[in-house]
């Protein structure tokens, strides 16, 4: 092992220890674990072992210490909620006069306040654009691609697909032209939404995606739409003109099953071409329920919808945002003006990646080095007395945020009471400079696309950072060791080990254990 590997091992094991102090001289008497060590979160645990099979094999199948002998399928509060459907209708009948859907963007293309669509509102255009759909002859089973950046009709077009039996397949430009061809075909959509921009794309190659039938464009103008001879057997609607065509002509739900498909989500994959990863609504509702058991939203709280609803991380937020009846404001759409509409929303939930928290990180230290040396002594003064109340479970003085870091919570709106980060590590002096700045609980999770998301996240509570918490009680996680050796530029060998998750699976009205994933990483 070299020096650097044995030097984060040291770190690491560090951090699961902390001084006994007795005496009034604050002497240090020897080491004790941190209650936040290895597994176990003060008394309840983070998790418990399980052996791999009911009476034979190796005990190393871990689980949620939140539920330990049956894996989370449904949201406690209401297990008749088997699909995306179920959920929406729940949130409906439950919120309907709340606000859901905020958008910044006006009609004329002009940037305001936000202007918002209540979720009865968005449950009456959900059944206007599944109906329309089913106008155009699309049926029941279909794909429905959707090919432009968050805003609200994404939802209210995946919400249409749920309540119509339909499976939504998000495109996204970052793949290039050629994948989504391949994913268009690949999947054989039937229905395209687009914006006006994806439409230019969509245009050099329709004679290659002979499966299309209806191209739908979002913000577009009846004027501008172009329109195409009858025998391509492709017509081009704007989503207006789908909007009053299904209120017309308004179809009863077909409601999907919790073992149908729901979505499938193509991601580059490292080799080739795209690759699919298949999701149920059962797989969907289970990791959304599991997070729930640990995590709690409210019809107060406020989220800004910029990280891409293509990919599963914002996904599956969205899902558990609708079951709490938590408003969703989409940013303009430009990641330059982002910090703009934090201002204008005043979130009081933000997701991001490591990437964005890095930058926010940066400039806060920078401005901070530039206000002078009094002000930086100030700061560092109220940052190291707020870091020591935190990390002693006590409550820091409401003074330190009154001179110092008011000034900052501003920056993201002021509200901002809940951060999550997850797609790649965030370092554990951002995780902790986040948490004394913003004063509110900073959670860092790991997941992949194959599992519906979330496999584990940190718990409510937990003040040590650099690791991501425990599993999501929607599954169970198994670490394996490899036999084959990686090997360091100097030809020293260290090993590597896999990743195994299982999760609760709906199959024909019971519930099945089946391997979701696996991924192979490498030990430090």
């Amino acid at each position: 092992m070299d020096s650097s590997s044995a030097k984060r091992r040291l770190n690491a094991i560090h951090g699961h220890l902390v001084p006994v102090v007795c005496g009034g001289d604050g002497s240090h008497s020897g080491l004790r674990a941190n209650p936040t060590a290895g597994e176990f979160l003060c008394e309840q645990g983070y998790s418990v072992v399980l052996p791999e099979k009911l009476k034979t094999g190796k005990w190393n199948v871990y689980r949620s210490a939140r539920s330990p002998f049956k894996l989370v399928t449904r949201f406690p509060d209401h297990p008749d909620i088997g699909t995306l459907h179920d959920n929406f209708v729940h949130a409906v009948d439950t919120f309907r006069d709340y606000k859901y859907l905020g958008t910044r963007i006006q009609a004329d293309g002009t940037v305001g306040e936000y202007k918002w669509m209540t979720y009865g509102e968005a449950g009456t255009a959900r059944a206007a654009i599944g109906s329309g759909l089913i106008y155009h002859g699309i049926p029941k089973g279909s794909c429905i691609g959707l090919y432009f950046i968050n805003r609200p009709e994404w939802l209210i077009v995946d919400q249409a697909c749920s309540a119509y039996s339909l499976v939504s397949v998000p495109l996204y430009d970052t793949l290039g032209p050629d994948a989504v061809k391949y994913i268009v075909n690949h999947a054989d959509v039937k229905a395209i939404f687009c914006v006006p921009q994806t439409l230019n794309s969509l245009l050099n190659f329709l004679s290659e995606i002979p499966s299309v039938h209806l191209v739908v464009v979002v913000g577009g103008k009846e004027n501008e739409v172009p329109s195409l001879p009858p025998s391509t057997g492709l017509q081009i609607v704007t989503y207006a003109k789908l909007l009053s065509q299904g209120r017309r002509n308004l179809q009863p739900f077909s409601p999907p099953k919790p073992d149908d498909v729901a979505t499938i989500c193509y991601t580059s994959g490292t080799t080739g071409t795209p690759k699919g990863v298949v999701l149920t609504h059962g797989n969907l509702i289970a990791n959304a329920a599991g997070c729930s058991t640990g995590t709690k939203f409210y019809p107060s709280d406020v989220y800004i919808s910029y990280l891409p609803l293509a990919h599963i991380y914002e996904r599956a937020y969205q899902v558990a945002l609708l079951y709490f009846g938590v408003a969703v404001g989409f940013y303009q759409g430009d990641n330059m003006k982002l910090m703009d509409d934090l201002v204008a929303l005043q979130p009081t939930i933000f997701c991001s990646v490591p990437r964005l928290y890095n930058r926010i990180y940066a400039g806060i230290i920078n401005a901070v080095k530039s206000s002078g040396p009094l002000k930086e002594r100030l700061f560092n003064a109220a940052y190291n007395s707020k870091k020591h109340a935190i990390m002693n479970g006590k409550s820091p003085s409401p003074l330190l945020d009154k001179l110092v870091f008011n000034k900052i919570k501003a920056k993201l709106g002021g509200r901002i009471r809940f951060l999550s980060s997850g797609a790649s590590p965030l370092s554990p002096d951002v995780l902790d400079f986040l948490t004394i700045c913003f004063g509110c609980r900073v959670v860092e999770g790991y997941g992949m696309t194959e599992t519906s998301c979330v496999i584990s996240s940190m718990e409510e509570g937990d003040n040590l950072s650099g690791h991501v918490g425990s599993p999501n009680p929607s599954c169970e996680i198994k670490l394996v060791d490899v036999p084959e050796m990686n090997y360091t530029s100097d030809d020293q060998p260290y090993p590597r080990g896999e990743i195994c998750v299982r999760g609760p699976i709906v199959f024909q009205g019971y519930y099945k254990d089946e391997v979701q994933t696996r991924e192979v990483l490498d030990e430090d």
